[in-house]
């Protein structure tokens, strides 16, 4: 019988971990995940953002409108939302609507909650 030559009989390098190939599937996994979910954060804190300012725009809109058709600022908040037809998510902001009188300006604050 005639042996076969082992290749790997005089290499004297090192042979490769057989847990490398898993410890670095799990840190691409990682990383991306991590970018992932960053990204995620970021697209929310910016779409909220534009929320408050839509909000914010519709409110001063209303305000607007309801002093033309009716001569006065309305005097609550659900005066304006009834008139105006404004919704937002009272779980997601806060809305401060101090009025000073029939023809002044009120105070209106948007706050995320």
């Amino acid at each position: 019988m005639i042996p076969v030559p082992d290749n790997r009989r005089f290499y004297h390098g090192k042979s490769p971990h057989p847990f490398r190939n898993l410890c670095l599937s799990l840190l691409i996994f990682v990383v991306i995940c991590g970018l992932f979910s960053v990204g995620i954060t970021r697209i929310s804190n910016r779409t909220r953002q534009e929320q408050k300012n839509s909000l914010e725009h519709a409110l001063w809109r209303g305000v607007t409108q309801y002093y033309a058709l009716e001569g006065r600022y309305p005097e609550t908040l659900q005066d304006l939302k009834d008139t105006c037809g404004i919704r937002y998510d009272t779980d997601l902001f806060f809305v401060d609507y101090q009025i000073g009188g029939a023809n002044l300006l009120p105070d209106i604050t948007v706050i995320e909650r």
